[in-house]
């Protein structure tokens, strides 16, 4: 007799099992149809669509490779906009982050104050902020650096913030024990710990903003993507062509290169 209540307790949790299962699944179609309802998804659009999507193809070909010249100053806008929301970002991310981590933040008033700054700059998007700093100094390259560095502060102090909370607080504790200041436990024993972690993240965030920037172009603040998008509203198909070959190389090699210096970062 308890066998068989054991086995029947057995069966009805494995149906209450699959039918859990069950409708976790069909919650999920649920939500993927509901997503394509709200899009307003219509793929018999791109098959009617194939025609102009070739032609266009058609007019970019070949790609004007005589715009070689003239797309080297808008790719070097590019890559020093990713550097100097980067670098800019990593300074100001650097201090919040400590601030904005539970285990050496001084006291709860600058770690609340912290992760809201933090919150804010992530919370908005790079675009948005792009919005708002050309509205603020214009067109250029400058209100596209300020948006990569607003926004980096936040993804970069976030990421920060988590690798400090999770470092070993042995080294921190043994120093503190021996009567060293604040300063010397935070240079001798927290920066060692998460260097090689921060100097990961950064190299990470340094791809997406990368990326970032050329998306930036669009809203006027400069670089291979304003060019793009010039070429674009001209109808210069081939123009366009050549620039996304330049897109595809820029990101490819900035990828090897953030790879290899992460290897060489990890090894060290």
């Amino acid at each position: 007799m308890s066998d068989g209540l054991q086995v029947g307790v057995a069966d009805a949790g494995r149906a209450a099992s699959l039918l859990t299962r069950g409708l976790v699944a069909l919650s999920l179609l649920l939500l993927v149809i509901q997503a394509c309802f709200v899009v307003q998804a219509r793929p018999q659009d791109l098959v009617t669509g194939a025609r102009g999507m070739a032609d266009i193809i058609a007019r970019a070909m070949p790609p004007a490779f005589d715009q070689f010249v003239p797309s080297l100053w808008p790719v070097l806008e590019t890559v020093d906009l990713a550097i100097f929301g980067t670098a800019f970002g990593v300074v100001l991310a650097f201090p919040l982050a400590f601030l904005a981590a539970a285990n050496v933040t001084p006291a709860r008033l600058f770690y609340y104050g912290a992760r809201a700054v933090i919150g804010i700059s992530r919370a908005v998007p790079d675009l948005v902020w792009a919005l708002l700093f050309v509205t603020a100094v214009g067109l250029g390259p400058f209100p596209g650096a300020l948006a990569l560095t607003v926004h980096s502060v936040g993804m970069i102090g976030r990421l920060f913030a988590e690798v400090i909370e999770e470092m070993d607080m042995g080294p921190v504790e043994a120093l503190t024990l021996t009567g060293a200041r604040r300063l010397e436990v935070f240079s001798h024993a927290v920066v060692p710990g998460v260097l090689p972690s921060l100097l990961g993240i950064t190299l990470f965030r340094f791809d997406e903003n990368l990326r970032s920037s050329i998306v930036l172009g669009f809203v006027g603040a400069g670089g291979i993507g304003f060019q793009l998008l010039s070429a674009m509203n001209l109808f210069q198909y081939r123009t366009v062509a050549f620039l996304l070959i330049v897109t595809f190389v820029l990101i490819t090699c900035a990828e090897r290169v953030s790879a290899y210096l992460r290897v060489m970062v990890n090894r060290g």
